[in-house]
């Protein structure tokens, strides 16, 4: 079917797909986008979605046909992207290893905390080149979204749903799976589970100002653990097998998000300011390289006027 490649309504959520969630059922898309950005273009045409009247931006981090790897993804593109489009907050689904014994595979696990295990191949900011800014990113993940994640999964919970609320994300450069040895040093510091996405995806959300929470689910033991090493065959067996409940569980986060749309959750109000007041304190007039200052208005539109 052919869609619409312009929109002209304010888009406020989007949905990042990972490995295991390729597409939402039950939602009508509208339109297919394909955005240019400074940054280049996005992972994927962004389709809009349609749910009770609430358009919804879905996009595929990995391509349409999981043909980037997690270092090749182009996250500047996908956040400024989405930016562009009015998106305000992301729910971000992926694929992890878990590092603890009680996080068994087919849980889902919302993380609070993240370490950064990434080897700076990957463009992390959006303020370089002529423009500097320092973001807050202490508490990486947003507790207001996290909140409405545990409330959905409790009322899954007859459907087989586990979910773990908190805890530590490792996240890896890649492609490469774990050591043994880094496996055990993880659990040494405290991860609670890894992957290879959610850098400098959530990085990159802080400085747009963005409202992020990622859903992970658990497909393996990564190679810590007594039972058989993590290899690409097991993490598809089990996202397959508990396929339906993750999308199950986004769709009703999505839901519950669409009946706030024009909330200040969904607006991510709280973040509002903060990247632009860190640019503007940090970098004086006469320093800001023009081109450097073209790729943030493309973020903010404006920002240098006010």
């Amino acid at each position: 079917m052919s869609l619409p490649n312009t929109f002209d309504r304010p888009v406020h959520i989007a949905v990042i797909g990972g490995t295991g969630l390729g597409k939402i059922d039950g939602y009508m898309p509208i339109a297919s986008l394909t955005p240019t950005t400074p940054w280049g273009a996005p992972s994927s045409p962004i389709l809009i979605l349609e749910h009770g009247g609430v358009p919804i931006a879905f996009l595929a981090r990995h391509g349409l046909h999981h043909q980037l790897a997690p270092h090749e993804v182009p996250a500047r593109a996908n956040i400024a992207a989405l930016r562009s489009l009015g998106v305000r907050t992301i729910i971000a689904f992926s694929a992890v290893g878990s590092l603890q014994e009680e996080i068994k595979p087919m849980d889902f696990v919302i993380p609070d905390q993240i370490i950064d295990r990434t080897k700076g191949i990957r463009p992390f900011t959006f303020f370089e080149g002529g423009v500097v800014g320092h973001v807050g990113f202490a508490d990486p993940f947003d507790a207001g979204l996290s909140a409405i994640v545990q409330k959905c999964a409790d009322s899954m919970k007859g459907d087989g749903v586990v979910l773990h609320t908190g805890g530590t994300i490792i996240c890896m450069e890649g492609p490469q799976f774990s050591t043994r040895a880094e496996s055990n040093m993880y659990r040494s510091w405290g991860g609670s589970v890894i992957n290879m996405s959610a850098l400098p995806e959530a990085k990159l959300a802080r400085e747009a100002e963005l409202a992020y929470q990622m859903i992970c689910m658990a497909t393996d033991y990564d190679c810590w653990h007594t039972t058989e090493d993590v290899d690409v065959a097991m993490v598809m067996k089990y996202m397959a097998a508990n396929s339906q409940n993750a999308k199950h569980l986004v769709g009703a986060v999505l839901d519950e998000l669409c009946k706030q749309d024009n909330s200040d959750l969904v607006l991510a109000k709280q973040w509002e300011g903060s990247a632009q007041g860190a640019v503007k304190f940090m970098t004086k007039p006469e320093g800001r390289d023009p081109e450097a200052m073209k790729r943030i208005k493309y973020l903010f539109p404006g920002f240098w006027e006010n």
